[in-house]
């Protein structure tokens, strides 16, 4: 009999009843009880309308009380395993990037190039484990020293893929056993890139590099840019370059732009649209970059139109092969026959305006009318729906951008302040943009006093001793995971700090991204949902504000953002969070699981807001 009932159980609860089963069973027949004893004489010796809200009452307080304490021994239950330190992954995870596994790719039929897309519907499943630094990964020297020095160990490259790659590292110097040096001069097949750059301004009529902002150039969207060295260049001018390169399993572009301390993200020219809305950049720069324009239908090509500005140009350099193919002649660096290139270009209303060596400048248009006189069989104007944000939605074979308010001319950009005028075609507040800027002017000061181990210290200071700030080059990558407007951006270039800030748009929030790049900083649109597009180990800062509570609603796994932001935090970088109690709290629980010290701080300002200070420290396994 005994047995019998034991095989019921089990088959009910398996072989041993869970201990939070058992609790809740006694907590369960705890409150019946209560419930009974309390109510006996009201419910069975007189039943009177007036007895039932009382008996209701008792019930669902009990079964209240019953539940909170049902969850707090469930919690003391399982605390220690929640709460548990993950471990880490295997050594074939140091330098991997979720949503490109082109081998799983493959399995799940993508080819033809596809393989080597974003796809994270296919590894969406990832392991739960901590990404490790390389055996011989040191931490990345400062700004500026970091930019021509990097340790060889921390990229997936190695100096024999430096040394064997020709003319492009002829000018690489190998310092050190463990340390790779990029000179000014490296790079590209020309005497340098100085030169190189000062021969691109002339072609635009400018005397130098240093007018490029009087040829309305700001940003630079840089395909391919290899070591980085071009990049490197434009930023010293004070320009943003943004290098997007396509997924490398070795060598990869980004890896080395981003260990310099360069702005960069995995990005290619294969299937979708950039993660950019229309009308984003000056001029998109591509050398060597190894794709061909003319091909798929001029998609390619129509792709760099829709994030190029009006009157904005497309520098290619091509030594291997004419754009405008072998049977073209050339007068006065000038094409004079027909070939496919020359009547995409036409059909887009782009204009040739210079040609040297191998190099080739075209401006886009200014004029939206130009579209509308062309001959019969050009290629279409979008629809309104092709002019929503883009996030990786599949390449259109029409032209972008021609409706939208922002269709300025670049050359007719102010390079003043902000205004109303400016603001109001973005459809944002002057109030509120100039608010949230003094806001983050603030926040900076605050954010830039805790960068230091001190507020991990338990040590006492001496009375009156203040604690030292760090240095303006403490930090230079910099990853702000819900930018709004860019304030956080704006006010680290006011106080002069050496960084450069990747600013994120979530796809779900208010559509600011427009706003951001036309500022003239660096920024993307993506879904926190999902991997962000870079290398392990590549931001020395991460910032959010408000982020985990707009999430908490969405499908995300909050354990796996803060795995992807374990993934991309270089070895003792930072973490700012500011977000609401709760929030707080439990992203305080998270990073204790990734290993992280952290610490909550309270502003003191009145408000439920809270700030999460962490510092991922450097595994050494």
């Amino acid at each position: 009999m005994r047995s019998s009932w034991l095989s019921k159980l089990s088959l009910i609860f398996g072989p041993r009843p869970p201990l939070n089963w058992l609790l809740l069973c006694l907590l369960s027949v705890l409150a019946l009880i209560a419930v009974l004893g309390s109510s006996s004489s009201s419910t069975f010796d007189s039943l009177t309308p007036s007895s039932v809200p009382d008996i209701y009452t008792n019930y669902r307080r009990l079964k209240e009380q019953a539940a909170v304490d049902y969850l707090e021994l469930r919690s003391l239950s399982l605390g220690g395993s929640r709460e548990k330190e993950l471990g880490l992954c295997g050594r074939d995870k140091e330098h991997s990037v979720p949503c490109y596994n082109v081998s799983a790719n493959l399995l799940a039929g993508y080819k033809d190039g596809e393989e080597f897309d974003r796809h994270c519907e296919v590894s969406r499943d990832r392991e739960q484990c901590l990404v490790r630094p390389p055996k011989d990964y040191k931490i990345p020297l400062r700004w500026p020293a970091g930019r021509d020095v990097i340790w060889s160990g921390n990229v997936k490259i190695t100096k024999d893929q430096f040394l064997s790659s020709g003319s492009m590292t002829k000018r690489l110097m190998l310092l050190e056993e463990n340390q790779i040096s990029f000179h000014s001069e490296d790079g590209l097949i020309f005497d340098g890139v100085k030169d190189y750059s000062r021969q691109i301004a002339e072609m635009l009529g400018l005397s130098s590099d240093s007018e490029f902002p009087q040829a309305g150039v700001h940003t630079v969207l840089d395909i391919g840019c290899g070591f980085g060295s071009f990049g490197a260049h434009l930023v010293s001018l004070k320009l943003m370059a943004i290098c997007i390169a396509a997924y490398e399993a070795t060598g990869s572009q980004v890896q080395l732009a981003l260990e310099r301390g360069l702005p960069a993200m995995i990005g290619n020219f294969i299937t979708r649209q950039l993660p950019y809305p229309s009308l984003s950049f000056e001029m998109v720069h591509c050398a060597q970059c190894g794709i061909l324009w003319d091909k798929k239908d001029g998609m390619f090509l129509l792709e760099v139109d829709r994030v190029l500005k009006p009157g904005g140009y497309f520098v290619l350099t091509s030594p291997t092969s004419q754009p405008y193919g072998s049977s073209s002649t050339m007068k006065e660096g000038i094409a004079t026959d027909s070939s496919p290139m020359e009547e995409l270009t036409q059909k887009i209303c782009w204009t040739l305006l210079a040609q040297k060596y191998e190099t080739f400048i075209w401006q886009k248009t200014v004029d939206s009318n130009c579209y509308t006189s062309r001959k019969q069989g050009a290629i279409p104007l979008c629809q309104e729906e092709h002019e929503v944000q883009s996030y990786y939605k599949p390449l259109v074979s029409c032209i972008s951008g021609t409706m939208s308010k922002r269709w300025t001319p670049i050359r007719n950009r102010s390079s003043s302040q902000w205004n109303s005028s400016k603001l109001e075609v973005h459809e944002v507040q002057p109030d509120d943009f100039f608010e949230d800027l003094q806001v983050w002017r603030s926040a900076l000061k605050n954010y830039w006093s805790l960068l230091t181990p001190l507020i991990f210290s338990d040590h006492p200071k001496r009375p009156g001793d203040e604690d030292p700030l760090p240095p303006f080059n403490m930090i230079r990558n910099v990853l702000d995971m819900s930018a709004h407007y860019g304030g956080l951006n704006a006010a680290f270039l006011e106080e002069k700090k050496s960084v450069w800030v990747m600013n994120v748009v979530p796809v779900n929030a208010p559509y600011t991204l427009p706003l951001i790049l036309d500022q003239g900083f660096a920024g993307v649109l993506h879904d926190w949902c999902e991997p962000f597009p870079t290398y392990p180990r590549t931001y020395d800062l991460l910032h959010a504000n408000g982020l985990l509570s707009h999430l908490s609603s969405e499908r995300c796994s909050m354990m796996d953002l803060f795995l992807e932001m374990d993934r991309i935090l270089r070895p003792e970088g930072w973490v700012v969070l500011c977000d609401k109690v709760g929030a707080i709290e439990m992203a305080r629980m998270f990073a204790t699981q990734v290993r992280w010290e952290a610490r909550v701080i309270d502003p003191q300002n009145g408000s439920d807001q809270r700030l999460l200070v962490c510092q991922k420290p450097f595994v050494k396994k």
